[in-house]
């Protein structure tokens, strides 16, 4: 490690190595960092935001509509793209390189004397220290408010020791069922248990009707208030997507809620500033024009079909060539199923992650499917090249179905762009 302080380099080192570990449930090693670091996720208030799809745009909307009513706002979003440092940031940049670096060595000394307490097959995972970095550097930079990202599920996510005011549901899937459930109903009630007594649990609009009876349940249980967020946002959106017009509308929604809980208002222009300048990384990102190529994260088949209809009003009926990577343990049938129809021709490919599907069984489902034209290409970058020369400079280039694909085509050549986990 680089003497005087990590350097970024060496924080991303650390965490890459506790992939070693792999992921483990539970709150005590988590409690035990905040017990070490001197509780940090209490010195400012949080929002908490859980669900299947449409959490890190939520949260990124929700925090920039926060920061523009005169707040100190902190974001922890997963996973990231390039840099494990975009998963912490305030007042709407990620944080610098070095206080990131900071942050992950604070974290990383409190969980080797949290694992020296531990037996030796119960240590801190990446997940873990990195949400004790991101709490640790947001009671540093001493903000008001943080709106937190769960990662899987909610009951024992690592982020779920905060005492957080307001929390938001965002949609409910089936999604990692081997560790949430087998049923919508099972997944929302993992993913509701993170309500507060007291609190105020917002939840989007056209909620699946077993996970809205699991919210009325767990609001009345706790005796917290339940809102439902309406479908339009009532502003116009920068960001692109019919699916991102409803995440913003969620993201007004509980700005609303935590400033009424705190004895303050919004104000409208503030929201209509915040909508039209936030941005999400990833979600149908332009990247190249002539042909117009986005990148999209969508990576379920429910996030396969809100990106989908969006399509037809980005493509103007041009001829649209798909670039596609998924892991195997989603729904490939369900996401091609939606997505080829779309499609003019697919370009199927293998993200870094080594649970990434090979192309050829992408393929031999596409076929099973009567999808349109298709050709294999491993490496991401020579695929989505291959995909812009057959969209010709008229056309339109979608790369979509997994995060690390997205990840792989934005990382600098060469570099190891996103964790594995």
């Amino acid at each position: 490690m680089t003497p005087g302080g990590w350097s970024l380099a060496d924080a991303e080192r650390y965490l890459l190595g506790l992939e070693l570990f792999g992921m483990r449930f539970g709150l005590d090693r988590m409690r035990r960092l905040m017990t070490t670091l001197d509780q940090p996720e209490r010195r400012y208030d949080t929002i908490h935001v859980v669900g299947t799809n449409g959490k890190s745009s939520t949260t990124r909307m929700l925090a920039a509509i926060l920061q523009r009513h005169e707040l100190r706002v902190g974001a922890y979003l997963s996973p990231h793209l390039v840099s494990f440092a975009e998963r912490i940031r305030v007042d709407d940049r990620d944080v610098e390189p070095r206080a990131f670096a900071r942050a992950v060595e604070r974290a990383a000394h409190a969980a080797a004397l949290v694992d020296r307490r531990q037996p030796s097959d119960d240590r801190v995972t990446q997940f873990e220290a990195l949400t004790a970095a991101a709490y640790s550097e947001l009671a540093a930079r001493e903000v008001d408010v943080a709106v937190v990202e769960a990662g899987l599920g909610g009951r024992w996510d690592a982020t779920n020791v905060i005492p957080s005011t307001v929390q938001v549901l965002t949609s409910v899937g089936l999604e990692h069922t081997r560790w949430l459930g087998p049923t919508v109903r099972d997944i929302a009630r993992e993913k509701l248990a993170v309500v507060r007594d007291g609190a105020t649990l917002v939840v989007g609009a056209g909620l699946h009707p077993d996970a809205l009876e699991e919210a009325h349940a767990a609001a009345a249980r706790h005796g917290a208030r339940l809102v439902q967020a309406p479908v339009d946002p009532g502003v116009e959106v920068a960001a692109p997507g019919a699916f991102q017009r409803r995440n913003f509308a969620l993201a007004r929604t509980a700005a609303e809620a935590y400033l009424q809980a705190t004895g303050r208002s919004a104000e409208l222009a503030r929201v209509r500033a915040a909508a039209a300048a936030v941005t999400v990384p990833g979600r149908l990102q332009v990247v190249a024009h002539e042909p117009l190529t986005l990148l999209d994260g969508a990576h379920n088949a429910d996030g396969v079909a809100a990106l989908a209809e969006s399509l037809p009003q980005l493509t103007a009926g041009r001829r649209l060539v798909a670039v596609v990577s998924v892991l195997d343990d989603k729904d490939a049938a369900g996401m091609l199923r939606v997505l080829l129809p779309n499609a003019a021709h697919v370009v199927f490919t293998r993200s870094r992650n080594p649970r990434a599907l090979p192309p050829a069984t992408l393929a031999s489902l596409s076929a099973q499917l009567d999808g349109p034209p298709s050709e294999l290409e491993g490496d991401p970058r020579r695929a989505l090249a291959r995909a812009r020369e057959l969209a010709g400079a008229g056309g339109v280039v979608l790369a979509t179905g997994s995060i690390y694909l997205v990840a792989d085509l934005l990382a600098p050549a060469g570099q190891r762009s996103a964790s594995m986990l």
